[in-house]
């Protein structure tokens, strides 16, 4: 059992670490106007190894810190979006998905503490290999509908998109704004109800990584379950710090050369993963 408050000697290699993965994130993010979880999770996943945190967990705590990470942030992005402009958040879709997107991120929770590491960096490499396809070969033209679809598939889709976000850790941005965009809405209104999306997948995420991990053997301190409570508080602030850096390099760039880049990215971590799995 880990004791309740280790060295500081010991600790400190774990607090530089995450600064670096901090600075590292917070200019990813900034550059590329991604929430986060995409970035946090394979640096996470790289730093807890180099830490000496045991392979069967640490695929696991990269995602559920990752998620409780979003919390905050995607709950703070929801405000501003709703304080600036009322009408750009589709409030209606987030009542729809109000248990929609919440069952799929639980799902994934449960579907995450029975995999093992192996299995988790191998799903994530392919939702992260399908995203970058995705952009790289995205038209705007692009288009399923006028509207978007009634229930039962805006309900299924929204349950895959709590799957496949609580799966990757991540906020579920992409995803919805693919939805949305394929079926009239503009690249605006789609951001600004990403925000309220985070926040259905987070909250229920974080809950469910708690309860798959606790008292799971071989996790770092300051854990709850596969929640690392040190790496949460360090890097709220840390990527808040950073971001804005990354975004003045973003006004150098178009939006396409952002995707694009965005895009190689995803294809570099899906590349690694599957080496880290079958090389």
């Amino acid at each position: 059992m880990q004791p309740l408050m280790p060295p500081l000697a010991d600790l400190l290699p774990f607090i530089a670490a995450l600064l670096a993965a901090g600075v590292l994130a917070g200019l990813l993010a900034g550059l590329f106007g991604i929430g986060g979880g995409a970035i946090l999770v394979p640096i996470f996943f790289h730093v807890f190894g180099l830490l000496g945190i045991s392979d069967g967990v640490r695929m696991h705590l990269a995602l559920g810190t990752s998620l409780a990470i979003i919390v905050p942030t995607s709950i703070r992005s929801f405000m501003a979006h709703r304080k600036k402009n009322a009408g750009a958040v589709d409030i209606d879709l987030l009542k729809g998905w109000i248990i929609a997107v919440p069952l799929g991120t639980m799902i994934a929770a449960v579907v995450a503490a029975w995999s093992s590491s192996t299995e988790l960096r191998i799903i994530f490499a392919v939702i992260s290999l399908l995203l970058a396809l995705r952009m790289i070969f995205n038209r705007a033209s692009w288009q399923l509908g006028d509207d978007l679809p009634k229930n039962p598939v805006k309900f299924l889709v929204g349950t895959g998109i709590g799957i496949l976000s609580g799966l990757m850790g991540i906020g579920g941005g992409v995803m919805n704004n693919t939805f949305m965009t394929l079926y009239g809405r503009s690249i605006h209104q789609a951001v600004a109800t990403s925000s309220g999306v985070g926040v259905l997948i987070s909250l229920p995420g974080l809950i469910g990584y708690v309860w798959g991990g606790w008292g799971e053997p071989g996790l770092p301190p300051f854990s709850t379950g596969y929640i690392n409570w040190m790496a949460v508080a360090l890097l709220i602030p840390v990527t808040l710090l950073m971001a804005p850096y990354g975004a003045r390099l973003a006004h150098a760039l178009s939006k396409r050369q952002l995707e694009f880049g965005f895009a190689l990215f995803l294809v570099g971590i899906s590349i690694q993963f599957f080496l880290s799995v079958f090389a």
